[in-house]
């Protein structure tokens, strides 16, 4: 069976996984409230600040597992630190989850960080906008997506978005549950063999040097405590890198997209450029087809 593992963040639609067949993942973490949506999760992964009222019951944290600060920032300083992955719970939940469970793939599912000013921002009503704070990490959202996408499949994991709302700064391909239900080990090899197809390795290693070269590590995560350290200016041209390393993702994939075995496909062959991933995402195919 794949290693396949949902990400469940507090965006409007993460009920929709409510429901969903268990059988499909192998592991289920859930960031701050979002424990809520289903009572089967493995991971509650939140910050050491998370109030303490809002944490599950004692039984039900004893079967299975808060993730804390003293796990998730060795993790995220395993993929750069918090500087260049973006200093929010759900990439940092990301980075925690490639390194301790080493996914085949990673299904997020209400982590699109849009908040619509005359609407529910979260599941449970309105909340606060964490990403999208005054931080130098959380510029550029797509961006840090993008680098999110790529150090992932280098690391032998696809991420993928569930979402169906009509916008999402998650910019990764979308996918629905049917999708993620008839994943097998071939299919997610040719799925891995299209997808950095799409890629840009030279925009990678750019950034990546970039990263290395700039050196904006902080060991214990608490970034923010040398934020006027980092050169604003550097960081947006790293960013805009990691922007280009996924310019040419589709903004979709569906079985028929030429990645269910027939290995590695053209960058041209996978979609048309007004079909690229961005804020602005196209219509997918319906839930279940």
């Amino acid at each position: 069976m794949p290693n396949v593992v949902l990400i469940v963040g507090s965006a409007p639609d993460a009920v929709r996984c409510g429901d969903w067949p268990r059988a499909a993942f192998s592991s289920i973490v859930v960031i701050n409230n979002a424990w809520r949506v289903r009572p089967d999760w493995d991971y509650l992964i939140h910050p050491d600040d998370f109030p303490d009222d809002r944490l599950p019951s004692d039984e039900r944290s004893g079967m299975a597992s808060i993730i804390k600060s003293n796990a998730f920032v060795p993790a995220q300083n395993a993929f750069g630190g918090f500087v260049y992955a973006g200093g929010t719970m759900a990439f940092t939940a990301a980075y925690w989850a490639l390194k301790a469970l080493k996914p085949d793939v990673m299904a997020f599912l209400g982590c699109d960080m849009i908040y619509p000013k005359n609407a529910p921002t979260h599941f449970y009503g309105v909340g606060t906008a964490d990403p999208l704070r005054d931080d130098v990490t959380l510029r550029d959202l797509e961006a840090k997506s993008g680098r999110l996408f790529a150090k992932a499949l280098r690391y032998g994991t696809v991420c993928l978005n569930l979402s169906n709302l009509p916008e999402s700064r998650l910019a990764i391909p979308r996918v629905t549950l049917r999708f993620i239900e008839r994943l097998t080990s071939v299919r997610i090899k040719a799925l891995k063999a299209m997808l950095e197809g799409a890629v840009d390795p030279i925009s990678i290693e750019t950034a990546d040097t970039l990263e290395a070269e700039l050196g904006y590590f902080v060991e214990h995560g608490r970034y923010w405590e040398h934020a006027s350290d980092f050169d604003e200016a550097a960081l947006e041209k790293i960013d805009h890198r990691w922007r280009s390393s996924v310019d040419q993702l589709p903004a979709s994939v569906a079985p028929s997209d030429a990645c269910w075995g027939h290995g590695r496909a053209r960058k041209a062959d996978i979609d048309q450029q007004e079909h690229r991933v961005s804020r602005d995402v196209p219509s997918h195919p319906v839930e279940g087809a």
